[in-house]
């Protein structure tokens, strides 16, 4: 089948990646014409393990290219993917304006029917907005083609996004035209060999699947990090508590791990999103803004640690830091706890230095050249000199060190851990005063 994917960043190029490497042919499609550039000389802008390897295959076999050519874009696939960005506006509201974008240059340049597929993120009532500028694209040129816009909102992991994609827990459809059903139902059928993964209902409802997801997931977290603050207070240990309740079926054992907060591209603007769109409906959602309220609060609890235990006196001293992605696996930095750490020690007058084994880059892109931020070579080199060592991210590279490395290195033998990767008893055993969250 031939498909057309509008937008290259993170989810339009795994979702073109992958629908090219089960035999579609594929166009991405994108304003940014130094990005195109960067991808047809087969470099990938985002790290994504996998990745790099699935779109070179898929180039050089000739089922995957890259181009600014909207018209060709239109031109090309019966399926046209919108995967642009819906990043937060000022109010905490989706900005659509690259969704309305993207649905105005396929009205623009369309001659035959289209199934215009919305990839992003997006409030409910997008899709009709999306119809509705399709339409008045379609007017203004005197036509009057026949076109569909379906919701097939993504599910993709940072860090392993490839096999959710390839293996999807499940596939979801909003139509209101079972056409546009039985034309996705093949188009998904490479993924969709082992059990029916399609969940096909109307285009509001897939809206708010999405939003609804990463809102859950997010309420998870934050409850746990509710309950880490209390376990302190108590004299419990959050660990044991997460045992505890993970063991029942009901509640199971995914996303109930206290830390320093979440971040990234999705929860915390999806969270957002789904507040303000309970604004303008006039329905107050104390849920969503106390999810939102605990996070943000949580990603100074490493701060609050450190301060406390320095006497709130951290001019000149230094801290090595292990992980400033807001995950593993991943370059991505955005929302990400590192920040708001890192930011939080340098207005106390604080250095840092830091290692991740992927957000080095993007790092450097954020903060530029600064004399309070080294950038380490590797975690080892962060130790030297450093007055404690602060985990903000569960890196499998981090969890087993040398602690007896670690102890000569550092300062004072200081461990604040907002991941809880390490045991407490065996770093007390070892002469390490630790920090964790909830933890004894």
């Amino acid at each position: 089948m031939k498909v057309t994917i509008f937008g290259s960043g993170y989810v339009g190029l795994v979702t073109g990646a992958c629908l090219a490497e089960v035999g579609n042919e594929v166009i991405c499609v994108d304003i940014d014409s130094k990005k195109i550039e960067m991808l047809n000389r087969g470099e990938i802008p985002i790290y994504e393990p996998g990745l790099e390897k699935i779109v070179h295959n898929n180039t050089s076999a000739g089922r995957l290219s890259f181009t600014t050519d909207i018209d060709a874009g239109v031109s090309h696939g019966l399926f046209q993917f919108i995967a642009v960005g819906t990043p937060p506006d000022e109010d905490g509201s989706a900005d659509l304006q690259y969704v309305r974008a993207v649905a105005n240059s396929i009205g623009e340049h369309m001659d035959e029917y289209r199934v215009i597929i919305n990839k992003s993120t997006v409030p409910v009532g997008t899709a009709d907005k999306v119809h509705e500028t399709v339409i008045s694209a379609l007017e203004k040129r005197g036509l009057n083609i026949d076109f569909d816009v379906v919701s097939n909102p993504e599910f993709l992991k940072e860090g392993a996004a490839i096999d959710d994609f390839m293996k999807p827990d499940r596939i979801v459809i909003g139509t209101d035209n079972p056409r546009t059903t039985e034309l996705l139902r093949a188009l998904y059928t490479p993924f969709n060999r082992n059990h029916d993964r399609l969940v096909v209902m109307d285009i509001r409802s897939a809206e708010l699947t999405k939003y609804a997801a990463n809102a859950m997931l997010a309420t998870k977290i934050s409850f746990m990090n509710e309950l880490s603050n209390m376990a302190e207070r108590l004299g419990a240990d959050i660990e044991q508590v997460r045992l505890g309740i993970g063991s029942d079926p009901r509640i199971g054992y995914h996303f109930i791990y206290p830390g320093c907060g979440y971040g990234g591209s999705c929860f915390p603007k999806d969270v957002q999103a789904l507040e303000r769109t309970a604004n303008e409906i006039g329905y107050d959602a104390p849920l969503l803004q106390a999810v939102e309220t605990v996070n943000n609060r949580q990603k100074n609890v490493l701060f609050q640690k450190v301060e406390r235990h320095f006497n709130s006196n951290l001019k000149e001293k230094t801290f090595a830091i292990w992980g400033l992605a807001f995950k593993p696996k991943t370059d991505d930095m955005r929302a990400a706890p590192s920040r708001t750490l890192m930011e939080a020690l340098w207005e106390a007058g604080a250095k840092i230095q830091a290692y991740d084994p992927e957000a080095m880059q993007e790092t450097q892109r954020i903060y530029g050249e600064r004399s309070d931020l080294i950038l380490c070579e590797d975690a080892n080199s962060t130790l030297s000199g450093a007055d404690a060592l602060i985990i903000v991210t569960e890196w499998q590279a981090f969890r087993s060190p040398d602690f007896e490395f670690i102890k000569r290195q550092l300062k004072s033998p200081i461990i604040f851990d907002g991941r809880n990767i390490y045991d407490p008893k065996t770093l007390n055993s070892l002469g390490i005063t630790y920090y964790a969250i909830g933890r004894k």
